[in-house]
Order: C-alpha cells, then structure tokens, then sequence
C-alpha cells in the first residue's frame, strides 16, 4: 500500500515518512486551531505523529507535495466490523494548506486512499467525521460519494485522571 500518484497540475500524492513529521505536527496544530480553536501541547502532538510512523498498526499518513512542498495531509486509521468481517479506514486529520485550498489537493488525497482501499480486499469502507457546521466539507465529502450515515459519535475524553490534550 505505498502507492503514489499524480493529482491536479503536478501535484504528486504519497505515503508520509519519519521526514515528514514536523510538517504534520504543524498541520496538525493547525487543524485543531482552525477547526476547534484548541492549541495542541506541542510534546503531546508530536509523539502522537512519530507514534503513527514506530506502529504501523496505528495507521498511516498520506501527503500532497506541490513544487516539492506538503500541502496536505491525511491520516488513516483502522476498525475491525465483526458485523461485515472487514475493516473500515477511518481518514482523520484532514488538513490542506490554506494557499492550497479549493485546488483539488484533498480529493487527490481521497483518491489515492480509496485507490489503496480498494486495492486490498480486507477492507470494507471508508469513514470520517465531520463537524456538523461545516457545510463546505461535508459537500466536498458527498462529492467523493460518501453519505451521511445515521450514527453520531459520542465520547468520554479524558478519561478521569488524564490529562487534557490542549493547553
């Protein structure tokens, strides 16, 4: 599953290394920022991204380069159906580089993830949330062909006694 391909106007998709690291802890502060306006604990994200790349079980990055340059990213995680004997890839920690936006760079990062997907007959189907005001997302996710479901995702976080993620 280590494909590459090519996205719109030279934009190249690929699976992220250890040399990315940095760039996706920024990504990533800065999705939290934009989205929840929550500053990440820069210890707390950084482990969390080199902890993807020492447990690939933990999941992976994908990233867009334009002009040698990440300009987005996604994470892929993984759930086990017993209902339909399959996993699900959940894409998490979407984040397009704000000049990069409206380019075509998330839905060349999508596809390449869809591409892997469906290229491995273990896995079953592809999920993501999605903040329930951003309306702009959620199209951008119908036009790939993903549909609302009727599940709403609810959590404890943290668990008593941890500590929060945010400063």
């Amino acid at each position: 599953m280590t494909g590459q391909g090519e996205g719109p106007a030279g934009l190249t998709v690929r699976r992220a290394t250890p040399a990315d690291a940095d760039v996706l802890v920024a990504f990533n502060a800065a999705l939290a920022w934009e989205t929840e306006h929550k500053r990440l604990r820069p210890e707390v994200v950084s482990a969390g991204v080199r902890g993807v790349f020492a447990d690939p079980a933990r999941g992976f990055y994908t990233v867009a380069e334009s002009g040698g340059e990440v300009v987005g990213q996604v994470m892929v995680t993984f759930e086990w159906s017993d209902w339909r004997n399959g996993w699900f890839w959940w894409v998490q920690s979407v984040y397009v580089r704000d000049g990069a936006r409206r380019g075509g760079v998330f839905r060349a990062l999508y596809r390449e993830v869809a591409r892997q997907a469906a290229a491995d007959p273990t896995v079953i189907g592809i999920r993501l949330y999605v903040e329930r005001d951003n309306a702009r997302a959620q199209e951008t996710y119908r036009s790939l062909g993903m549909a609302e479901t009727g599940h709403l995702v609810m959590e404890e976080y943290p668990l008593p006694g941890r500590p929060k993620d945010v400063e």
